[in-house]
């Protein structure tokens, strides 16, 4: 039944009926964030949501370097349709700190920000929205999306049900010999707090490349650049090795990584939707099974 049908016959409640169902179902409009409105999302939401004795799960779509956020929430509407999923698309704008960087999400600081802590206040906002709590969510990235996804699973493993990191530029390696954002030395001087290994491995993890995403202009780091330190190309020289790199780095540390290099393929996220699906389908299959028998 849908949102509009469920009325009561009085005007004001038909009326916020059909804007339940114009503005909170499918796909809806870009919310600013309460938490700081320089940030904002939308989101796709089953039209079914709160009819069924299953509750749903967060699937957190992030953009890459381009931002293009509606293309991946829609990119995913079909996989949250049909597995009572909410996708949620964040957008960081370039720029927030007026100095066009469009790079600070992808290592996770810029200045007083923390990408992070931005992500999860979007995240108790949704929840709030739907009267929800997600306390774990699936995150999926890929380019400049890759970056920001495998950087969160190293700060927040808790928070997270499964990830899939997708064709990252530059990937920092779980490495305490070399400084953040290579490696992992001062993360607890950056972040806080140190690496959390054993809830890193209770984290199912994908990660994706195209076997044919070989340019390498776009990722070769140089002095003078803004991200540039020293060791950063040091994982190799292209997106695929590089991901290899870091699944190396993942499995040395006891970290399972289902590793996908994709045929025929180039620099292309949409591309890889359909595989991520098959890997959230599996590991929401999982979760579920596990509740219902705990």
């Amino acid at each position: 039944m849908s949102a509009v049908a469920e009325t009561t016959g009085k005007p004001e409640d038909d009326a916020a009926a059909r804007g339940r169902a114009l503005y909170e179902r499918g796909p809806t409009p870009v919310y600013a964030c309460k938490h700081d409105p320089r940030f904002s999302y939308c989101l796709y939401v089953p039209p079914h949501l709160g009819q069924g004795s299953e509750a749903p799960e967060l699937v957190v779509a992030m953009h890459g370097t381009g931002r293009g956020f509606t293309g991946y929430r829609d990119g995913f509407s079909a996989f949250a349709r049909w597995n009572n999923c909410i996708v949620l698309a964040p957008l960081f704008p370039i720029g927030v700190m007026g100095d066009n960087n469009g790079d600070g999400f992808k290592y996770m600081r810029e200045a007083g920000l923390r990408y992070d802590h931005i992500l999860l206040a979007i995240v108790d906002e949704v929840g709030q929205r739907f009267g929800l709590n997600f306390e774990r969510f699936a995150l999926f990235g890929y380019s400049g999306g890759g970056h920001f996804a495998h950087r969160f699973m190293l700060l927040q493993p808790k928070k997270l049900w499964a990830v899939s990191i997708g064709a990252p530029g530059s990937v920092t390696l779980l490495d305490p010999s070399r400084d953040w954002w290579v490696g992992t030395r001062n993360i607890v001087e950056l972040f806080g707090s140190p690496l959390d290994i054993p809830a890193m491995r209770k984290v199912p993890v994908q990660m994706v490349v195209g076997a044919a995403d070989l340019e390498t202009w776009e990722i070769t780091h140089k002095p003078g650049g803004r991200n540039w330190m020293p060791d950063a190309n040091h994982a190799g020289r292209t997106r695929p090795e590089r991901l290899a790199r870091l699944r190396d780095s993942f499995k040395e540390n006891g970290i399972d990584v289902r590793f996908d290099l994709v045929p025929n393929t180039p620099h292309d996220g949409p591309k890889v939707v359909p595989i991520v699906e098959d890997f959230f389908a599996a590991e929401l299959a999982r979760l579920r099974a596990a509740r219902k028998a705990a």
